[in-house]
């Protein structure tokens, strides 16, 4: 005897399989997220975030060379004013076109915050939209660089917002997260610092050309990607064994063995550029407002402890002492000989004994959560402690980092002197655009050093006429980078990623994308 089924349960029925239809994606990410806007912080994972929700004008591919994304482009002969037309099919999440105001105003936002933008914004006369989708973009003087810097995938890509949201002061977190990418940011599911969910948004309409990094055709070919965060990754090893995920963007190297033999895992380098990974001190309070004393940390450092303690296998490390870089068109290694050498403890101590240091705790922030920054901070402390330094290290999560890192205040009072971040090496390997770089005071990156002499390199760099007198001019900002102590290069490094077999075509980029990508049951 067969029983009626109700309407509603049939209906009910019906949206139970279009549910159980849907193809989701579960990604252990190497960090929580808790920062939404890409503007007023570099963590990776909020540009991880922006670039599922948000879009770009231009993008480089892999041969580092900028593609049309959201507009094509002109350049007058004498190189000073771009024109920027926005293809057809530009829709944002809510509906509405996104039109060339909004493209000027993002890019005065972002200006505001990025390395490169700065400088683009000394050489500005005018930034303005003459039309709907026109964007009409004059200089003062030829910028070489400019369609590089505008298509850089990381460091403060310039991401396409609303005009009412790109109006936020770019020292105020914004609270409306409408893009035009091809995902829709889920507000309501997500959890800070533990889950965040993307569901694909329909009306995007990808380019027609192939994904190539950052450039071409974003063809989504799943309905929803969840972020889960797993800090320890022994916990997300298991759960990707155990299918109740799918993917790991970090993984840590002595785990590996661990997935070897698995037929429904694949253990794979992804990133092909590699990463840096580096100290930067605070330049407002001491004892890092003294330079004998930046120099002091930079000699009592040595790369191999660091990457050894990090990494532990030489395959997925290099040291490397290069300000832009090992394996770029720039690299130098000028005055880095005790950090990819070592024997520097005993000049760190004599400099502190010249610049009179006296004690004044280093207070130095260790995240707990990331497996790509856990150990440097221990080692690094180590080192400072036995050419004399006094060390502080907090331990914190990295999101705790991230927002705390942006006080100016006194080490004792919720500041900081230290902390240890990693850079993709694109992001660094153009001293026009490395974040390191910025001698802005103020308007520099997280640290606030005001230092002429760098920007003034740049300049030179900017109006340097050929690849050879560039290369000149790299060189002196190795040797002066080192010398003032921008930064202590730690070295490269190259963590792998690990995928269940059951995904396929994942795009080789610096910045793990869930475009192209497809999932088998």
């Amino acid at each position: 005897m067969f029983k009626t089924i109700s309407a509603g349960l049939l209906a009910s029925t019906m949206l139970t399989g279009a549910a159980w239809a849907e193809t989701t994606i579960k990604a252990v990410m190497h960090s929580g997220l808790r920062v939404l806007d890409p503007v007023i912080t570099t963590a990776h994972i909020t540009r991880n975030h922006a670039y599922m929700i948000y879009d770009v004008l231009i993008a480089q591919d892999s041969q580092f060379q900028p593609q049309p994304q959201m507009a094509d482009w002109t350049v007058s002969d004498d190189q000073l004013t771009y024109t920027f037309t926005l293809r057809d099919g530009l829709t944002f999440h809510d509906g509405a076109p996104v039109t060339a105001a909004d493209a000027v105003a993002s890019l005065n936002r972002w200006a505001q915050k990025d390395a490169g933008g700065q400088v683009i914004m000394d050489r500005t006369a005018s930034l303005e939209a003459t039309d709907d989708k026109t964007i009409t973009w004059t200089l003062t003087e030829p910028f070489v660089p400019m369609l590089d810097v505008l298509s850089k995938q990381s460091a403060l890509p310039p991401f396409i917002m609303p005009a009412r949201v790109a109006e936020t002061s770019a020292d105020e977190a914004i609270t409306d997260y409408t893009g035009s990418g091809p995902f829709r940011f889920v507000e309501a599911e997500f959890q800070p610092g533990l889950n965040v969910v993307y569901e694909k948004f329909d009306e995007y309409v990808p380019r027609d050309e192939p994904a190539d990094w950052m450039a071409g055709g974003k063809v989504v070919n799943v309905d929803r990607v969840e972020w889960v965060n797993m800090p320890d990754v022994q916990t997300a090893v298991n759960a990707l064994s155990g299918g109740e995920i799918d993917y790991i963007e970090a993984m840590q190297v002595d785990l590996i063995p661990l997935l070897e033999g698995d037929p429904n895992i694949v253990v794979e380098k992804r990133e092909p550029t590699g990463m840096q990974t580096m100290t930067r001190m605070n330049f407002l309070h001491p004892p890092f407002d003294n330079p004998q004393v930046r120099q002091a940390a930079l000699k009592a450092v040595t790369q191999e402890p660091v990457l050894a303690a990090m990494v532990g296998n030489p395959e997925y490390y290099q040291v490397c002492g290069a300000v832009l870089g090992c394996g770029t068109p720039l690299e130098s290694e000028a005055g880095a000989e005790t950090l990819t050498q070592g024997g520097g403890t005993e000049e760190a101590r004599a400099l502190l004994e010249q610049a009179g240091y006296d004690g004044t705790p280093v207070v130095i922030m260790a995240p707990t959560d990331l497996v790509a920054l856990v150990t440097q901070p221990v080692v690094v402390s180590q080192a400072l402690r036995d050419a004399g330094f006094t060390v502080d290290m907090q331990p914190m999560d990295w999101q705790t980092l991230v927002t705390r890192r942006a006080s100016q205040g006194a080490p004792a009072e919720g500041g900081w002197n230290i902390f240890i971040t990693n850079w993709m090496v694109p992001e660094i390997s153009n001293p026009i655009s490395n974040p390191m770089l910025n001698g802005r005071g103020d308007d520099a990156w997280f640290g606030w050093p005001t230092d002429e002499t760098i920007e003034a390199l740049k300049e030179e760099f900017i109006d340097a006429p050929d690849a050879a007198a560039q290369k000149a001019v790299a060189e002196k900002i190795q040797a002066h980078a080192l010398e003032n102590g921008l930064l202590i290069p730690l070295g490269q490094y190259t963590l792998p990623q690990a995928r269940r077999t059951t995904i396929t075509e994942m795009i080789d980029s610096p910045v793990p994308v869930f475009w192209g990508l497809q999932k088998s049951e």
